[in-house]
């Protein structure tokens, strides 16, 4: 498990495997390198990694996978989409007294599920402002979601919670995607190229969210919000809340530029399905939307394991605010 001194003075260190680099050890250090022109572009002493992060493909030599145990580094290999490949080494998983918490709240904590709804709800306040727009249905959604937050105060069940949370985003949803004439949310259904890219970078964010709260020895299955459910991982859905702003905010962006378009996607048995010289673009661009925020995301798993392990009052929870 990590130290309050691990933390505070090592590093997480992310690589790019899609991007032409190779890892090796040279000099005892660990050695980042471009591999058509075979330079070095960055080296770190082993002490100064926290965790090893590799995403795409790559090559790990035994003398790598020597000085990662040596020093600690637990290694995530992901797909270029970030669902994980393998995990190796101290990857905290035997932090029985975590889990021991996590069973003994197995029906969820609801103060602490309203502290997650609360803050991805103002990001999509956030989102809103940000669009300088003042059609009547952004400032139908800003009225709404402010009144929410007085709402949630007085919740007593989950279904309460639910209900508030659905009516923000399918309001949110009409408002910040009206100019690309938003239907509805239907996850999974892909039933047109919106949803559909809806998807792909929610489950990069998913995917990405679950190797950090995997480092932390969190069981990704029992969450605080998401209820228990075959093959479900509860936790990782809740943690995703307050983040999925980052996903929601580039598709409009990548929309308005001309990055993302409608034609990148073929119809195939009523769902629509992204075609696969565009598969690149789209990984990229959520690539560097989620890496950008990779500290953001790696502090708040952090200070949620800090609070949930001292049972702190919700007050002290993070609370990540998309700027």
């Amino acid at each position: 498990m990590f130290t309050h001194k691990d933390i505070e003075n090592r590093s997480l260190f992310v690589i790019n495997g899609t991007e032409h680099q190779n890892l090796k050890v040279s000099s005892g250090r660990l050695m980042l390198e471009d591999t058509e022109t075979k330079k070095a572009i960055t080296k770190l002493p082993f002490p100064k990694i926290l965790s090893l992060m590799i995403v795409g493909h790559t090559t790990l030599t035994t003398a790598l996978i020597e000085h990662c145990n040596k020093h600690g580094i637990p290694i995530v290999v992901m797909k270029p989409n970030f669902r994980p490949v393998f995990y190796y080494g101290n990857m905290a998983e035997a932090n029985f007294l975590l889990r021991k918490k996590q069973f003994e709240e197995n029906k969820g904590i609801l103060p602490v599920a309203k502290v997650l709804i609360k803050n991805k709800i103002s990001n999509q306040l956030q989102l809103l402002v940000k669009t300088r727009e003042k059609s009547v249905s952004v400032e139908k959604a800003k009225i709404s979601i402010n009144n929410s937050f007085s709402l949630i105060d007085t919740v007593t069940d989950y279904r309460e919670l639910m209900g508030i949370e659905g009516k923000s985003a399918k309001l949110f949803f009409n408002a910040y995607f009206e100019f690309a004439d938003w239907q509805q949310r239907l996850p999974r259904v892909k039933q047109d190229t919106l949803n559909a890219t809806l998807d792909i970078g929610y489950t990069m964010l998913f995917n990405y969210v679950e190797c950090m709260t995997r480092l932390f020895g969190f069981d990704p299955y029992m969450g605080v919000y998401h209820q228990l459910w075959f093959r479900r991982k509860s936790l990782v859905c809740d943690l995703m809340e307050p983040f999925r702003c980052i996903i929601e905010h580039q598709i409009r962006k990548s929309l308005k530029y001309g990055t993302f378009k409608p034609s990148d996607f073929e119809k195939k048995k009523n769902a629509y399905y992204l075609k696969s010289e565009f598969k690149k673009v789209y990984v990229k661009v959520f690539f560097e939307a989620i890496i950008n925020h990779k500290s953001e995301i790696y502090n708040y798993i952090q200070q949620y394991y800090r609070c949930f392990m001292g049972k702190k009052s919700v007050t002290s929870y993070p609370n990540f605010s998309y700027e």
